[in-house]
């Protein structure tokens, strides 16, 4: 028996399904522009990191070299290490950095004589003054600009020379400095950008007493001494007469005394730093920034990095 076709019955898609065709469509083209966003999210995150993780080893590593090779020395009255929390500090007026360290110390630095060690200008000595600080402006040009300004670290070094005849041997290594502040920010000290917020914890070794008598004994005993907290102004010196700060010491009790961290030795420093995204530091520029928005903005857009540094001892 041979089967006939209606000459009337049609060939395309039914209504019903087209739509389903479409339905199916939709969900497929939605799925991939989802996997392609997440995609491109995860591609951008992992970009700015691995450009944030260039900055922090950068300065980190010139930042350790510098420390390892920190110039100290006892019994006189000589300051050779000055840091502190800036007061007044560097960013936008609405969405300033909330930690900012400036740093001065004396160092036998590997590029003293802008790298010409055993050249015609290298004169024989080997101990600079080095200065770091973070400034708010325009890396190229060196001045505040509203469209172009970053968060710029810098580095000074100053050579033998200079620093024998006009820093080394003062009482008070700030005001001794403050003829080469200026010299800081010069575009030339660029070290990198995007650096939000720079930290020192310094790491010391105290002697405590305890007993009386025969049961006199003392212990030395490892603190920190944390330059980098929500309060500003703080300070850490380092002289021939020991160390000064009115930061206070953590890690044991009972407490450290004044004269306890005084007397004793400055074995290490840990460096952290807070490195944003350039979407990150376009986006805290704005004007009028809430401060929850901001603190999204960083949780989103920062990383942290940080390194201890073991330092000669004094």
């Amino acid at each position: 028996m041979k089967t006939q076709i209606s000459p009337n019955r049609s060939s395309g898609f039914t209504l019903i399904e087209l739509m389903v065709a479409m339905a199916i469509t939709a969900v497929i083209v939605t799925v991939l522009v989802s996997i392609t966003g997440v995609a491109l999210d995860t591609w951008q995150r992992g970009r700015s990191e691995i450009r944030a993780s260039r900055q922090a080893r950068s300065m980190l590593d010139t930042m350790a070299k510098d420390f390892e090779s920190l110039v100290a020395r006892r019994g006189n009255n000589f300051e050779w290490l000055y840091s502190k929390i800036e007061s007044e500090l560097p960013g936008p007026v609405s969405n300033p950095s909330s930690n900012a360290a400036e740093l001065i110390f004396f160092t036998a630095a590997t590029d003293r004589y802008a790298g010409e060690i055993g050249g015609p200008n290298d004169k024989g000595g080997d101990v600079s003054c080095v200065a770091y600080k973070l400034e708010y402006q325009d890396p190229v040009s060196g001045k505040e600009e509203e469209s172009s300004s970053a968060f710029v670290l810098y580095r000074l070094l100053v050579n033998p020379d200079e620093s024998f005849k006009d820093l080394m041997g003062k009482d008070n290594l700030q005001t001794a400095f403050s003829s080469y502040s200026n010299k800081v920010s010069e575009v030339e000290n660029f070290v990198c950008e995007n650096v939000y917020q720079f930290t020192l914890t310094y790491q010391v070794e105290v002697s405590q007493s305890s007993g009386s008598g025969a049961t006199a004994k003392t212990t030395i005993v490892p603190v920190r001494v944390t330059l980098g907290d929500s309060a500003a102004g703080k300070e850490f010196r380092l002289s021939g007469k020991g160390i000064t700060t009115d930061a206070s010491a953590s890690g044991i009790k009972p407490a450290v005394t004044v004269d306890e961290l005084k007397a004793g030795r400055l074995t290490g420093v840990e460096i952290g730093i807070t490195v944003i995204s350039d979407s990150a530091a376009v986006r805290l520029a704005v004007p009028g920034l809430s401060e929850k928005v901001r603190e999204k903005i960083l949780a989103q857009d920062s990383f942290q990095y940080s390194r201890v540094v073991a330092l000669p001892g004094m």
